[in-house]
């Protein structure tokens, strides 16, 4: 039998800001086994509804099945699908490297290059933040191996769909 073909699939999830909210969402996932590469939730707009986005893998009819068992979850509001060629997205990520001070022209020069900013300067290690794409983010993290990544931590993807100039 030959492998199905693997995608990926955006997922925003409106919920009620409340206790538990997303252990049942995170426990929906666990049961029915589905692979999540990102998961991240935060407030929106109105302080009574998280949003929260997930990035999840698999087979074509796997993914079918994910956006209807989120959208029977008592205290989810709405849940939209976003096609990544209709996506914002965005993400970041704090990196702390090793720092010797005879290399830091070369790596403030790399910050400066990568678009990152400098969060804490140690005696021997400097904490980084990088923000935007994941594909900057991923950029900005290769740049910095030369450097020995002591420590490294990512939000996971958010997203929002685009809205075409003129629609409402």
């Amino acid at each position: 039998m030959a492998d199905r073909a693997q995608m990926r699939k955006i997922i925003s999830i409106l919920v009620r800001n409340k206790p538990g909210v997303l252990s049942h969402v995170a426990g929906l996932v666990t049961r029915r086994a589905y692979n999540v590469e990102s998961i991240a939730a935060g407030p929106t707009e109105d302080n009574s509804i998280t949003r929260i986005t997930l990035v999840v893998s698999g087979d074509e009819q796997v993914l079918e099945q994910v956006t209807k068992q989120f959208r029977k979850l008592i205290d989810v509001i709405k849940v939209d699908d976003i096609p990544h060629e209709l996506a914002m997205t965005g993400e970041l990520a704090l990196i702390t490297v090793a720092f010797d001070p005879s290399r830091k022209s070369e790596i403030m020069n790399l910050v400066n290059v990568l678009g990152m900013s400098v969060q804490s300067i140690g005696l021997d290690s400097i904490t980084l933040q990088v923000a935007g794409s994941a594909q900057r983010v991923d950029t900005a993290i290769n740049g910095l191996y030369p450097f020995e990544i002591r420590a490294m931590a990512r939000t996971g993807l958010v997203a929002l769909p685009v809205t075409p100039a003129g629609a409402q």
